[in-house]
C-alpha cells in the first residue's frame, strides 16, 4: 500500500455516510488481496463508493502523475462519479474527460496531470492517442458498467485503452448484471467475484398494469399523467423518435415535460436533467439512456410507455425508483395486442383511471442558465448572493443550483422569475457581465 494520507472516515464524513452498505465493506475488503476485482450489484446501491474508496487506498501523495483511470459508459456517469470523488475531498484530483464539449477545455484541466481520471471510451482513447493522457504510470483501472460500454458499441475504444496502460496492476469491474461476459482483452487473472445481485426487485417497488383501449397509447398515458399528479415520473420509450412523439403530445396536451437521449447535444441533455432534478419539470421522457448512471433522488414513478426489450432493460429501468429507503412504483402501458412479459412474476395489479381526469399543477420552479460556471470563479454562494441582492429574491425563491464549468443552472420560483430578470439584466456578476435568462 502507498503511504497515503486519504482516510475512509473523513470521506464518509464529508459525504454525509454514518456507515458503509454490506456490499461497499466487502469491496473493501477483497480490494486489498486482490489485483482483479469483479463487482456485481443492483443499481442504486452504492456502487460507485464501493469502487472509488479503493481506488483512494491506492493513490500517491509524492507522484505528481496520472495513477488510475476509471472508464464509464455515460457522459452523465462520468460527471457523477467525478463529483462523488470531489465530495470525498481526498486532496488529489480528479479531471473528467467525455465528448459533445470543447476538448481543448480538458486539454487544459490534463496538462498537469490528475491523479484520477474519470471519462468515456471515445474521448479517453482520444486523448491517448494525442499524448493528452500519459499511460505510463497508470496502475489502477476501473471499467464500471463495462458490459453497457460494449453493449454500445465501445469495444475497440476500451480494448485500446487497455493495450495503452502498460503499468496496470490493477483491474476493478463492475455490473449490474451477472450474465455479462468479460471479454479477453481486459486481461484478468484469477479474479475475485463480489455479487450482491438480488435478482429480485426491490420490495418498495409496486409494479402495475395499465391497460389501453386503443393500439396508440398516447391518449391512454396522458390520462396516467393526468391521474397522477405533480410527481415526479420517468416515462421510459424504446426509441429516440418515440422520445420526442410523446414529448410533444404531452406539451400539446398541457402537461410540462422534458425530454432525453443520446441524439442529443451535451448541453441539451444538462438543461433537460437539470430541469428534472430542479422540479422545473417533473415528468421526463426519456429512452433506456436514463435507465442506468444518473443520480435522481425521489423518483416516484416509472411508467413503460413501451415495453422494456428484456428483463434486464425491466430491471435497471425501474432502478430508478424505489432507492435506498424510498417506494416507488412501475407502470406497464399494455395496448389490446400486448401482453405481459413472462419475466414479470407474479403478475401484476391492473390499475383503472378515473372517468374524469384534470391537468396536474404546473411547476412552482422555472430554470435560470447563467453565463458562468466554475472555470470563471463563480460558485453558488456568490450565485445565491447575486439573486438575493440583485434580484431581491428571497432565499426560499432559490432552488437547485447547478454550477458546470462555463456555465451555470438555477431553479428560481415562478411566480417571481419575471420580476427577478428584469432587475438582473443590466447587472454584474462578480465584476464580469454575464447572460442570465430563462433555460430554453
Amino acid at each position: 500500500m502507498p503511504p497515503t494520507s486519504f482516510s475512509i472516515a473523513d470521506a464518509l464524513s464529508h459525504l454525509k455516510i454514518k456507515a458503509l452498505n454490506a456490499m461497499q465493506q466487502a469491496s473493501l475488503e477483497a480490494n486489498v488481496s486482490n489485483d482483479d476485482v469483479v463487482l456485481l450489484a443492483d443499481t442504486g446501491s452504492g456502487k460507485t463508493l464501493a469502487f472509488l474508496l479503493p481506488v483512494a487506498q491506492l493513490l500517491n501523495k509524492a507522484k505528481p502523475v496520472c495513477q488510475a483511470l476509471i472508464v464509464v459508459s455515460s457522459r452523465e456517469l462520468a460527471l457523477q462519479i467525478e463529483q462523488v470523488f470531489k465530495n470525498m475531498a481526498t486532496g488529489f484530483k480528479i479531471t473528467c474527460c467525455y465528448g459533445g464539449h470543447l476538448r481543448e477545455t480538458e486539454e487544459n484541466n490534463l496538462k498537469q496531470a490528475p491523479s484520477v481520471i474519470v471519462g468515456t471510451p471515445g474521448r479517453i482513447a482520444d486523448h491517448i492517442r494525442r499524448g493528452n493522457i500519459v499511460t505510463n504510470h497508470i496502475e489502477t483501472l476501473v471499467l464500471d458498467e463495462f458490459d453497457k460500454s460494449l453493449e454500445q458499441g465501445f469495444e475497440a475504444e476500451m480494448s485500446f485503452i487497455v493495450k495503452s496502460l502498460a503499468a496496470l496492476k490493477k483491474r476493478m469491474l463492475t455490473s449490474a448484471t451477472e450474465a455479462a461476459e468479460i471479454p479477453a482483452f481486459v486481461g484478468l487473472k484469477n479474479p475475485i467475484e463480489i455479487n450482491f445481485l438480488s435478482g429480485k426487485k426491490s420490495e418498495a417497488l409496486a409494479v402495475q398494469i395499465l391497460r389501453s383501449a386503443d393500439t396508440d397509447k398516447s391518449n391512454t398515458l396522458f390520462n396516467l399523467i393526468c391521474s397522477l399528479g405533480n410527481r415526479s415520473t420517468i416515462v421510459f420509450c424504446n426509441q429516440r423518435e418515440n422520445v420526442e412523439q410523446v414529448s410533444k403530445f404531452l406539451k400539446e396536451k398541457g402537461i410540462v415535460n422534458v425530454f432525453y437521449h443520446g441524439a442529443m447535444e451535451q448541453d441539451e441533455r444538462d438543461i433537460a436533467l437539470c430541469k428534472f432534478r430542479n422540479g422545473s419539470s417533473n415528468l421526463l421522457v426519456t429512452t433506456d439512456l436514463a435507465a442506468r448512471g444518473l443520480d435522481i433522488p425521489n423518483i416516484r414513478y416509472i411508467v413503460h410507455f413501451q415495453l422494456p426489450s428484456s428483463q434486464e432493460s425491466f430491471i435497471h429501468r425501474n432502478g430508478r425508483t424505489a432507492r435506498m429507503e424510498a417506494s416507488g412504483t412501475a407502470i406497464l402501458l399494455l395496448a389490446p395486442h400486448e401482453t405481459i412479459p413472462p419475466y414479470i412474476q407474479p403478475d401484476p395489479i391492473e390499475i383503472e383511471l378515473p372517468a374524469q381526469v384534470s391537468l396536474p399543477d404546473k411547476p412552482i420552479w422555472t430554470t435560470f442558465y447563467v453565463s458562468a460556471g466554475k472555470k470563471n470563479k463563480v460558485n453558488k454562494i456568490d450565485i445565491v448572493g447575486f439573486l438575493t441582492n440583485k434580484g431581491r429574491l428571497k432565499k426560499e425563491d432559490i432552488g437547485l443550483i447547478e454550477v458546470k464549468d462555463f456555465f451555470s443552472f438555477v431553479a428560481v420560483r415562478k411566480s417571481n422569475a419575471g420580476a427577478a430578470l428584469q432587475l438582473i439584466k443590466e447587472e454584474r456578476l462578480k465584476n464580469k457581465k454575464v447572460k442570465i435568462d430563462i433555460a430554453k
